[in-house]
């Protein structure tokens, strides 16, 4: 809970608001310093510019002083804003937490980072910001994550999950679909505290209404706290010709606003009463005030205003969302406040030694720590009550590399998806008890019917099940607090937020998760930000896309994924597979799942068809020690499939549901007089990284490239899959040797499986014809 503000077990409200002011001022210092330090001071041999944002950090100082310092509890969680990063940096330093000289390497190699990052950063950062939106959507998907470890291994705690945004976030269409996605209106720890500055970059936001904003948070559920007016401007318009004043400002459209702002007094007098019935009133009561009192009145907004901000802190309803809209002035307290053009913009020399006289700093001695007083005294108490002790973590229980059964008959990578939880549930319950699966509203649609009638839905509280009883009912919907399905509406990047954060309970709490995202392979290209955002905020999960390709035939174009094995192998962090048989699709999963929840893990994307195939084409070794070796290279890449009597002619490289066709095509160039080699691959990430590192360049392993293409088996290649034919092109490296790339380039059309594929030039007689190219053959 908030600490009381009316008074201060430390000190009376008065002196706590003296205290804090003062620190108020050292963080704009510090923060403007740190940023001026890193353009202007420290050496830069290419004269590139090194940016940083000092008028983003004014706007938020009261914010964050007012939190940090007196409002938050060491259980809580903070996201910032990315451009407010120096203030946060200068925050952990007055808390002990970051040594003065790491506030010189702004932007440096291996110093402080552009934007907050959780995992690249020296001190205390709570969550990865800097893409727009994502960073304020993150504390939601973490207070989701923290309910659901706590729920099933105790020890998260309780916690506010906070979100410090500017208003110009809230244009992502990201932050609106986590608003009023159902399972966050019972989220009570959250509290979004908005900027509200009415500024983006270029300039001035002409039509921004607060009560438009308030309007769509209430619609969802949320509190709304305005923090619109300070203490000052209250107290003014209590006196007369203090409602004409209030009706001025609340009818100013923003731009005459920000324009007030760059006013001298004497032209403060003459704009601010306007040309309409308010001038006369509004001209007696700007009257009534000195130059200071004018110029101080006209900036006095509730966002800046201490005593509001605590006050709005004691008033958060813990049983809903919170969004305090906080009005600010961006650059407020620097030179550049108010002018439409002040996002990046840097104060002069002069400029920063007037701020250095009136924030009581020292710019000959940039970093000197607070002198002795109210103010240092706050801080060290405040970072002994922030301080967290060190989470003690829990290694996740082992998953099975193989099951031991070999799937017979016509199957699909999706259905042995689906059966492969299943397996693990019965072979491995401790594991699969921190399984979580997420989906936005395609769990019928993707096999995991059968997961969620063993594990049940996750909800807060126990919900009945009205078509239980129900004899037609394949799929039971119950939904309780010890299920292990989340179900999302149909919002992409919900679902790969809250992945990204189950997948970071491991390194927040100490309790590892096993969180796999599903949803349809097409829209994976929707998801990619924030997924990527998540696996580099340290977040390990395993993303599903399934169905995938242009097996989705009858689907169209617009649903036929192209791209999406490409992205897999470009993701850092990420291991792809993209396997062809049922049993290749059980040992990637499983190979997945073991990457989770580790220090040294990492995240995982698998790429499922709903294609039938054969499953006796796989020819899964019936020896032990044969199958165990088939199962290490389909894990680390790639295997052979079928190998030519005597020395290859060709070799026809496939991936996932096009193997068929390079086997088909084998056949057919056999008959033909022309051997060829038939190479499965699972995984282009990892070959590629095997390359790279035959090069020097990586250290990944690199004995699957030697089993999977031997040297002495080098021949001309075709590559095939059913995605971007450059994602395997790279093999021609791996012995030089020419290569032709087939896949797909272009949007298809509907259509049954073998007019696609012959559309696309990835059936059986486009292989062939490749290969004949290569070899010259007639």
């Amino acid at each position: 809970m908030v600490p009381d503000t009316t008074t201060s077990p430390r000190t009376g409200r008065q002196e706590l608001l003296t205290a804090l002011g003062e620190i108020e001022q050292r963080v704009l210092w510090l923060s403007a310093a740190t940023i001026d330090h890193a353009n202007r001071v420290r050496p830069n041999p290419t004269g590139l510019k090194v940016g940083g944002h000092q008028a983003s950090c004014a706007s938020m100082v009261s914010i964050m002083t007012t939190l940090w310092f007196h409002a938050l509890t060491a259980d809580d969680r903070v996201s910032v804003k990315p451009h407010a990063s120096p203030a946060l940096h200068a925050v952990n330093h007055l808390l002990g937490e970051l040594p003065a000289e790491a506030l010189t390497t702004l932007r440096s190699f291996g110093g402080l980072q552009s934007y907050p990052s959780r995992t690249k950063d020296p001190d205390p950062v709570d969550y990865s910001t800097g893409s727009v939106g994502i960073g304020a959507t993150a504390p939601i998907w973490g207070a989701l994550a923290r309910r659901y470890v706590e729920g099933r291994f105790p020890g998260a705690g309780t916690g506010r999950q906070y979100a410090l945004l500017g208003d110009a976030e809230l244009d992502e269409g990201a932050c609106w679909e986590a608003v009023q996605d159902p399972m966050v209106a019972g989220l009570g720890e959250v509290v979004w505290i908005v900027d509200l500055n009415r500024q983006s970059l270029d300039r001035v936001v002409p039509a921004l209404s607060a009560e438009r904003l308030a309007g769509m948070f209430e619609a969802a559920g949320w509190q709304v706290l305005t923090l619109k007016y300070g203490e000052q401007l209250t107290e003014l318009f209590s006196r007369p010709g203090g409602e004409a004043l209030r009706t001025r400002l609340d009818t100013m459209g923003n731009p005459e606003y920000q324009r007030l702002l760059r006013c001298t007094p004497a032209e403060l007098r003459d704009r601010l009463p306007g040309t309409g019935s308010t001038r006369e009133p509004l001209e007696r009561l700007v009257a009534t005030l000195d130059d200071d009192a004018l110029h101080s009145a006209v900036r006095n907004l509730g966002g800046h205003d201490l005593g509001a901000l605590l006050d709005a802190y004691a008033a958060i309803d813990d049983t809903r969302p919170t969004v305090i809209l906080a009005y600010t002035v961006k650059g407020r307290g620097l030179h550049s406040e108010g002018h439409p053009q002040n996002h990046s913009s840097l104060l002069t020399r002069d400029q920063l030694a007037d701020l250095a006289t009136r924030t009581g700093a020292d710019p000959d001695d940039p970093w000197r720590p607070l002198p002795d007083g109210a103010a240092a005294r706050l801080c060290a108490e405040r970072a002994e009550e922030l301080r967290r002790p060190p989470v003690g973590r829990i290694a996740p229980p082992p998953v099975p590399t193989d099951f031991g059964r070999t799937p017979g008959g016509t199957g699909t990578t999706q259905q042995a998806f689906g059966r492969a939880l299943l397996d693990l549930s019965r072979s491995a319950p401790e594991a699969a008890a921190r399984v979580v699966t997420v989906s936005p509203d395609v769990s019928s649609s993707t096999n995991l019917g059968g997961w969620l009638n063993k594990v049940g839905v996750w909800s807060p509280a126990e919900r009945v099940d009205w078509f239980a009883d129900d004899a037609e009912t394949i799929l039971h919907w119950r939904e309780n607090p010890t299920g292990q399905h989340v179900e999302l509406g149909i919002a992409e990047t919900n679902l790969v937020g809250l992945l990204g954060e189950l997948g970071a309970t491991w390194s927040r709490w100490g309790q590892p998760l096993l969180p796999i995202g599903i949803m349809y392979d097409p829209f994976v290209n929707r998801a990619l930000e924030p997924w990527q955002f998540g696996i580099y905020a340290g977040g390990q999960s395993l993303l599903v896309g399934t169905p995938s390709g242009v097996t989705l035939a009858p689907e169209g174009g617009a649903h036929q994924s192209i791209t999406t094995p490409s992205l897999g192998l470009e993701q850092p962090g990420c291991t792809t597979w993209e396997p062809a048989f049922a049993q290749d699709a059980e040992w990637c999963v499983l190979a997945a799942l073991s990457l989770l929840g580790r220090p040294d893990g990492g995240s995982a994307y698998l790429r499922l068809s709903t294609r039938p195939v054969d499953q006796s084409l796989a020819a899964v070794p019936a020896d032990p020690a044969a199958r165990e070796r088939r199962r290490r290279q389909a894990v680390a890449g790639a295997y052979g499939l079928r190998r030519a009597e005597g020395t290859p002619d060709v070799t026809l490289a496939a991936m996932g549901a096009m193997v068929p066709e390079a086997l088909a095509a084998a056949d057919r160039l056999a008959s033909l007089g022309v051997a060829a080699d038939v190479v499965c691959v699972t995984s282009p990430g990892l070959l590629f990284r095997a390359t790279q590192a035959r090069r020097g360049l990586d250290d990944a392993p690199q004995w699957v490239l030697d089993q999977a293409f031997p040297a002495e088996r080098a021949a001309p290649l075709v590559t095939l899959l059913d995605g971007h034919p450059h994602t395997l092109a790279f093999l021609g490296t791996v012995h030089n040797t020419p290569v032709t790339p087939l896949g797909v380039t272009h949007f298809g059309q509907s259509g049954a499986l073998d007019e696609v594929y012959r559309h696309h030039g990835i059936d059986t007689e486009s292989v062939v014809r490749a290969a004949l190219d290569l070899t010259h053959r007639p």
